[in-house]
Parts: C-alpha cells; structure tokens; sequence
C-alpha cells in the first residue's frame, strides 16, 4: 500500500483525532484509541468508526 506523505500529513483518526501510520493494508491510530482502519484494493482509505477495528483485534 502506498499512502502519499502529503495525504497522511491531513488525515486524523474520526475517533479521537490522533496521526495515522500505514502498516500493511491499513491505517493504524497513533493516538489514545489505536483503532486500525482498512484501505480499499484500490488505494482509499476507509475511515470510517464502525468500519475499524480495535486495537490488538
């Protein structure tokens, strides 16, 4: 998965508004929830709450 630099610079976590980092296929919160999020085959990020997982799920 490449997520460009610019793009992860403007991205927050939804649910607590902490930085993201790639790991793998998806996005994890560096912040105080640590939910991971998906991104898509094609590329684009789900961030959606529902959607994420908890941490360590």
């Amino acid at each position: 998965m490449k997520i460009d630099a610019w793009l992860l610079d403007v991205l927050a976590c939804p649910n607590c508004r902490g930085a993201l980092r790639p790991d793998a296929e998806e996005l994890v919160c560096t912040g105080e929830c640590g939910k991971v999020y998906p991104v898509t085959a094609e590329g684009v990020p789900v961030l959606l709450v529902d959607e994420a997982r908890a941490p360590g799920a």
